[in-house]
């Protein structure tokens, strides 16, 4: 019942170096509110990536694939609502 998060910026790391690519990711979707994304435009399959948020905000994050290669990917991802002071437990 919940509608995609409404993308609020572009990250493109084509050009970006790759050691400075999740810092920046990471500090962008930081900054985003509940119901918010950031788009972002890579050169391959950003999975290491995708880990990395399971590892870091799981069930704060979504992630949805909008152009799966073979050259661009483009990656819709999202800070949940859940993420607004939801807890697991009751």
């Amino acid at each position: 019942m919940s509608s995609p998060e409404a993308i609020k910026t572009i990250v493109d790391v084509r050009e970006i170096a790759p050691r400075e690519r999740h810092p920046l990711i990471f500090g962008t979707f930081d900054q985003l509110s509940p119901g918010e994304a950031l788009m972002l435009i890579n050169d391959h399959d950003p999975k290491p990536l995708f880990y990395q948020f399971q590892a870091e905000s799981a069930g704060k994050f979504t992630w949805d694939y909008l152009e799966n290669g073979p050259e661009v990917w483009r990656v819709r991802i999202g800070r949940s609502q859940a993420a607004a002071g939801n807890s697991s437990g009751h």
